[in-house]
């Protein structure tokens, strides 16, 4: 963890203008859908997996990284890293603008406690300066780590095991799992599921995301719901700190919106929403079978919106440059103490942090 500033956040003016040439990103909460439908959904699955195992696409984690990791806590708790991928291959290059490559969006951490019933969920800003450590890249190769490199170069540079190593670089805390999400897989997973019901509480009209929304109730498809999860220049501070707090509402209309859908009632809806998510998905190779999904699931499936506290990682604007944030030592040293306590977030962490100000995630709720 960088220590470069533990300054206080300046006023809640608007950022400058990000620099020119700025790509569009998919979202972690994308990575976050997949898993939520294909864990919800994943105990009815048995009777396809052979199929379904043919969708899954594992990185071996463990493999990559080694032994150099913090220690594997096994007391019942479970620590998942879901990212989203932005690669610009295939369906996804529509979103590119012909740009090459492939970095990460906002990570979400997800701490479930021992129990299974609670879980705390960390976003970390994709411009988060951070110390990224040495890496072993997808070809084998060691890719320098890097002094103050934007967190989502972790990804770019070295694949998943990179993200995962810088993740727990920066937490201390060890990774069970990994899953990742890209544009069309999200797009997909939304439309299968028939859309999302979501009220807004303020009009949305946002030239970059192209959606436009006046404050009711709206059934978003996928394509308004990834413009909904990109918004950014017309919620909160325009920042994209404001854009994490209206991905995790609508993570939690999500949620709720999937409890309530009789996924079981209908055994060709659970198949093809297990087919789409299945081929959405990248998870870790512990992951990477039905089998090991539908055990995964069964460990999760008592969790739900209400017991989920979601908060952004303690950050400041940075001085030298405002179109980046740097972690705010003490607050994000909490986090991570609770965390590896199982203990609850206190309001303590965040209470200086340019996130989490409640401006963005009130423009939405569920349906």
């Amino acid at each position: 963890m960088t220590d470069r500033s533990s300054s206080r956040i300046p006023g809640r003016g608007r950022r400058r203008e990000a620099r020119k040439g700025k790509r569009r990103r998919a979202t972690a909460v994308v990575a976050w859908s997949a898993a939520v439908l294909v864990l919800l959904g994943g105990s009815g699955l048995g009777y396809v997996y052979v199929k379904l195992d043919g969708n899954l696409r594992g990185i071996d984690i463990d493999r990559i990284l080694g032994r150099d990791r913090p220690a594997d806590v096994d007391n019942g708790s479970e620590d998942i890293l879901v990212l989203g991928s932005d690669s610009r291959s295939g369906a996804n290059a529509v979103y590119g603008g012909g740009a090459g490559g492939a970095r990460s969006d906002t990570a979400m951490i997800i701490h479930v406690y021992p129990g299974h019933k609670k879980a705390s969920v960390v976003s970390v800003p994709r411009d988060t300066l951070i110390d990224r450590p040495d890496c072993t890249g997808p070809d084998g190769g060691t890719v320098p780590g890097e002094r103050l490199a934007m967190f989502n170069t972790a990804y770019e540079v070295g694949g998943a095991a990179c993200a995962v190593k810088t993740v727990e670089a920066m937490s201390g805390i060890r990774m069970d799992h990994y899953i990742e999400v890209d544009f069309t897989g999200f797009k997909e997973l939304i439309d299968e599921l028939g859309g999302v019901r979501i009220t807004t509480t303020r009009p949305i009209d946002d030239a970059k995301s192209h959606l436009t929304l006046a404050p009711g109730t709206h059934v978003l498809d996928g394509e308004q719901a990834l413009g909904l999860v990109r918004t950014r220049k017309s919620i909160g501070d325009g920042s994209d700190l404001g854009r994490i707090e209206l991905q995790q509402a609508f993570v939690k209309a999500l949620i709720e919106q999937v409890r309530s859908v009789g996924l079981f009632s209908s055994p060709k809806k659970l198949y093809d929403l297990a087919d789409t998510a299945t081929r959405a998905i990248t998870p870790d190779s512990r992951l990477g079978s039905v089998k090991a999904l539908i055990g995964f699931a069964g460990g999760l499936k008592d969790l739900d919106a209400r017991n989920m506290r979601m908060i952004t990682l303690p950050v400041a604007y940075d001085p030298a440059d405002p179109n980046r944030v740097l972690p705010i030592p003490d607050g994000a040293q909490q986090v991570w103490t609770a965390l590896k306590q199982d203990k609850p977030i206190p309001a303590s962490a965040t209470k200086d942090s340019a996130g989490d100000r409640g401006e963005a995630a009130g423009t939405i709720g569920g349906g």
